[in-house]
């Protein structure tokens, strides 16, 4: 059995209770993970919780403008996720049917690759296979599927981030590119056209099979979760740091999200947003409400000044009293946080209490959010 690595013994060695809890989380969210995304976003999570420095949203993620070495037994993340990356296939994990979610683990791939390069040649083919295999929409954006050309906001999470990390490796500005192409392109297509309390969101998925012009709140959460990583990645790699207006797109899009968030919630649910937002039929559950007030620690860091007029205080308020409902709804002696959607079948009328794989990664990246916002004394504000 792998023992711990030191990071995570001097991180928990000077950890409050609550704090020791999101430990628990994380633990959770790595026994429950089976599906290709949920392993990557349990990378994430536990890159941002352990390992912070190593993070997009890190002081100086790039140093040097190069992705970092870090050996993989200090780093809990990329000793997780190297067992379940492939070096032998065109993806980094096996999916039958989606073109996207493989490309959850890529930034894993990146870093275990400064000290194995084998693994910076399985993210490059990847990278290819999305570019050049993947089914395309009619404006040009990757599918999420491979079997047919169909958007879901989902993927938001999962080939934008690491198309813009692979641009640091790889040293070439066109996955960058790609990258916030592929953010504009979806909202094209998933941003409502809604003039009501909506607008903004993003319907979960356009195309010919599982079609779901609902407003998911996980899928709301995917897309803009992952675009404020692609934003933090843009403004920390300092060949596209003065990409000032590709920047203010992403964040503007951000935005749109999260006050359609703001505006569909209804206050019920003991302070959990529902599952599809703005249908008040839908129970309030922990996934999707976790990873949008994720998002708002972390742009709030990212970009002092929303878009437009005004400041972020309003924003952070909203996003308190989501933490606190989300935090009211861990079971403090297993780490579970419930009701979550099952996020294998997420019209299902029954919350799953028993656990998510992607809910409690996404507990994990609102607990570290919150942490970092707070070190750069958003605590103050």
């Amino acid at each position: 059995m792998r023992t711990e690595n030191g990071n995570r013994r001097r991180w928990e060695a000077g950890q409050s209770r609550a704090e020791l809890n999101t430990s628990r989380i994380a633990e959770q969210a790595k026994v429950l993970a089976s599906h290709s995304w949920e392993h990557g976003t349990a990378a994430e999570a536990l890159l941002e919780l352990y390992d912070p420095h190593l993070s997009v949203f890190g002081d100086e993620p790039f140093p040097a403008d190069k992705v970092p070495y870090t050996p993989l037994e200090e780093t809990e993340s990329l000793s997780y996720a190297k067992p379940h990356i492939l070096l032998d296939a065109g993806t980094l994990i096996r999916d039958e049917h989606a073109t996207g979610d493989p490309a959850a683990l890529g930034v894993s791939a990146v870093l275990i690759g400064q000290s194995d390069p084998e693994y910076v040649k399985a993210a490059w083919r990847q990278a290819k296979h999305l570019l050049d295999s993947a089914p395309r929409w009619q404006n040009g954006a990757i599918s999420h599927r491979k079997a047919v050309a169909e958007l879901w906001a989902d993927f938001g999470y999962m080939v934008p981030p690491f198309l813009a990390y692979y641009a640091i490796v790889s040293n070439e500005m066109r996955y960058m590119r790609e990258a916030i192409d592929q953010c504009m392109l979806y909202h094209e297509v998933l941003s409502t056209g809604s003039l009501g309390k909506e607008r903004g969101l993003w319907h979960h998925i356009v195309g010919p099979e599982k079609k779901d012009l609902g407003y998911w709140s996980t899928s709301n959460g995917w897309a803009a979760a992952g675009m404020a990583r692609v934003l933090a990645t843009m403004k920390k790699w300092k060949p596209t740091a003065a990409w000032k207006e590709e920047q203010q797109m992403l964040v503007c899009y951000i935005q749109e999200i999260i006050d359609g968030a703001m505006r569909t919630d209804d206050g019920s649910g003991d302070g959990l947003l529902r599952n599809y937002l703005g249908d008040e039929s839908w129970f309030g559950e922990v996934s999707g409400t976790a990873l949008l007030a994720s998002v708002v620690y972390r742009v709030a860091v990212l970009e002092p000044e929303p878009y437009g007029d005004g400041s972020w205080d309003g924003y952070l308020a909203w996003a308190h009293s989501k933490r606190a409902a989300v935090e009211r709804h861990v079971d403090a002696a297993t780490g579970i946080a419930a009701p979550a959607v099952q996020p294998l079948d997420h019209l299902l009328r029954e919350p799953l209490m028993t656990g998510s794989p992607e809910g409690q990664s996404f507990v994990v990246l609102l607990y570290a959010a919150y942490r970092d916002w707070s070190r750069n004394g958003g605590g103050n504000s």
